[in-house]
């Protein structure tokens, strides 16, 4: 019988990798550089008037929390694109934005800018053709990171041969345009992110950056675009007999869904807004002092010595300062024991912590509240407030499309210090984001900004979140209002049977570290 069984495992595995197209490694790849010679251009000129009155050594800021604002903001700076896009993102769906996003890339590259394109590979399946179709245009190249083998089995052949790898994803996500303005934070390129999706609103937050950001931004991406770890479509996809011809197809799809959607509501609220960043006077950035703060593209490769620049330095130096207030705001929270007890310190030390998070009901991966719900007792216990957001929750720039009853998901990644320093990026307080994936954001020093982003948090409470608190008998409760009264919840508010025993099962499965 073992002898048997052992044979029937060599033919399973011979049955995977012959279903599989392997990935070329040292397939040919030209690297290159940011654009830096471009003050002639629209966006150089119109940068360069804002940065000559402000003070040394800042950069000017703007937030996004509006996802219209969010998506008009990329598409008129594509369109104002003279030399350079370059841009990286975790997931880039075929849907209303992601098109929206996609065409103006291409119309750039057909008026003669060079764009080049950085996707994780998580979720590229069935893209190949339409990646190779932009990708035969000589105005615009994409990378993937990380790929997967391709074929029916693909990701199960690369997690069997190649799990170190593979586990670890590109989650870093910027635009810049140009190499003078830039645009960073949590979200990924996807209708659900922008207020363009009926059934799913997702409250998240971006800041554009002026000045030597920018640049900074230019040199992150350009270690991510010339990395080992980033390849070209060819090295790895299933390429079609005609790359041209997919690009005429990609070009249809593209005018048919901008066709569908042009005397929308929605469009013409993009269209509205993005008027008025063109029009934006000084005014419209706050120049502060700042710190980018990311991970390499070496976090892709499991190495004895790490990335060579982390993220997680910066970010507990920042927290470590704090010396009154800290709110954490994190849609995926894991802090595990060594988290729980950093936060309980400051607690204890007089810092006021205030975490932010998803509920159960709201949040879009139940694995991960199954992660976070054992932290609740003792960060409470503590003395630390912890708030989750409601599903029925109010999320700027979904009022248009989303309808009364869509579901809303906390995905801002953020935290504000005593009111004056602030962070807005792509990571997660979790295991992930923490030790497998790549990250990226900025330190804002601001206490202009901090203060409207910590107005903005204490208005939401009453409404849009529950408050976890003990009882006498040291039972977790949920405290929200309804109609303005008080109610009290003794389990997990608006959720339902399955999403708590799902819940459950990953709460004592020893699987936080991939969380």
């Amino acid at each position: 019988m073992r002898g048997n069984g052992y044979r029937y495992l060599l033919a399973l595995i011979f049955a995977l990798q012959a279903g599989c197209a392997s990935i070329d490694f040292d397939y040919p790849r030209e690297e290159s550089t940011a654009i830096v010679a471009t003050d002639d251009s629209f966006l150089g000129s119109a940068t360069a008037r804002l940065e000559a009155s402000a003070p040394e050594g800042e950069s000017g800021f703007h937030p996004l929390p509006d996802g219209i604002d969010a998506l008009a903001a990329r598409l008129v700076l594509a369109d104002k694109a003279e030399y350079s896009i370059d841009t990286q993102y975790y997931l880039i769906k075929s849907d209303t934005a992601g098109k929206a996003f996609l065409g103006a890339l291409l119309r750039a590259a057909d008026r003669g800018v060079r764009v080049r394109l950085l996707v994780d590979d998580v979720f590229t399946k069935g893209y190949d053709a339409g990646m190779a179709g932009l990708d035969s245009h000589p105005n615009f190249e994409i990378r993937i990171f990380n790929p997967f083998n391709r074929g029916a089995a693909g990701k199960v052949w690369s997690g069997v041969t190649d799990l170190t790898r593979v586990n670890r994803r590109m989650h870093t996500k910027t635009f810049t345009v140009d190499n003078k303005i830039t645009i960073v934070g949590g979200r990924n390129i996807a209708d659900e992110y922008f207020g363009a999706r009926e059934d799913a609103k997702f409250g998240d937050l971006d800041v554009v950056g002026i000045g030597a950001v920018a640049n900074e931004v230019s040199a992150m991406f350009d270690s991510f675009w010339n990395h080992e770890t980033a390849l070209p479509v060819p090295a790895f996809a299933k390429m079609p007999d005609d790359p041209a011809e997919e690009l005429i197809k990609v070009r249809a799809r593209f005018a048919e869904a901008r066709d569908q959607i042009k005397d929308s509501k929605y469009a013409e609220a993009v269209m509205a807004t993005a008027l008025g960043f063109l029009s934006a006077d000084s005014g419209f950035f706050e120049w502060s002092p700042y710190e980018l703060v990311y991970d390499s593209p070496d976090k892709g490769i499991r190495s004895e010595s790490g990335p060579t620049i982390a993220i997680m330095k910066p970010l507990v130096e920042a927290l470590q300062v704090a010396e009154k207030e800290l709110v954490v705001v994190s849609p995926y929270f894991v802090p595990r024991k060594e988290g729980t007890a950093f936060l309980s310190e400051l607690q204890a030390r007089g810092v006021k912590v205030t975490i932010i998070t998803n509920s159960l009901a709201a949040n879009n991966q139940v694995t991960v509240h199954g992660g976070y719900a054992p932290s609740r007792k003792p960060l409470l216990k503590s003395g630390v407030r912890i708030y989750e957001v409601r599903p029925d929750a109010d999320v700027q720039g979904s009022e248009i499309v989303a309808a009364s009853g869509a579901k809303a998901t906390l995905h801002t990644k953020a935290f504000l210090v005593d009111r004056e320093t602030i962070f807005i990026g792509s990571f997660n307080f979790d295991p992930r984001s923490a030790n497998l994936n790549t990250e990226s954001g900025v330190i804002i020093h601001s206490a202009k900004m901090g203060e409207e982003l910590g107005n903005n948090v204490d208005a939401a409470f009453k409404s849009q979140t529950w408050e976890l608190f003990l009882n006498d008998d040291g039972k977790l409760r949920w405290r929200g209002y309804e109609d303005g009264q008080e109610v009290i919840y003794d389990k997990e508010p608006q959720s339902t049977w399955t999403q708590r025993f799902v819940a459950g099962i990953i709460r004592i499965l020893p699987v936080k570290s991939q969380l």
